[in-house]
């Protein structure tokens, strides 16, 4: 897989991909619209963060590259690529109980808090991850 050199952009298959790890200095790219919604994206080596809206989306620490990113009301899915293990926040519906899986392993339940953040963290460095997270 590769970064996004354009900082973010919508796939063939209707999925968004965003996110560029490589990146020494902070850059961001503003006013991308998919889906009848506007996105901002900030991203470099430290933080890769997505905002829909206005709202909240998806960070990581450190920056990653996500592809394939879906989400709806019941299930949130993606690719993730960077060069070091990554903390991955994503807002879904608060108080909500989800099941985790990462690269096609159920790894357990969790609760988003009352914010609605979810965290995980996803093992990166030479190789990508594949996470899915479906509300039970």
């Amino acid at each position: 897989m590769a970064v996004i050199e354009e900082l973010i952009r919508e796939e063939e298959t209707g999925a968004l991909s965003f996110g560029n790890y490589e990146l020494s200095g902070k850059t961001k790219k503003d006013g991308f619209k998919y889906n009848g919604d506007i996105y901002k994206i900030k991203t470099f080596k430290e933080i890769t963060k997505l905002e829909k809206n206005g709202m909240f989306v998806y960070e990581s620490v450190p920056g990653t590259t996500v592809h394939n990113f879906r989400a709806t009301d019941k299930e949130v899915e993606f690719v993730a690529e960077g060069i070091a293990d990554s903390q991955v926040t994503l807002e879904l519906e608060a108080e909500k109980e989800y099941k985790i899986h990462v690269d096609g392993v159920y790894v357990g339940k969790m609760k988003t808090n009352l914010g609605g953040k979810l965290n995980i963290s996803v093992e990166l460095g030479d190789k990508v991850s594949d996470v899915r997270i479906e509300k039970i």
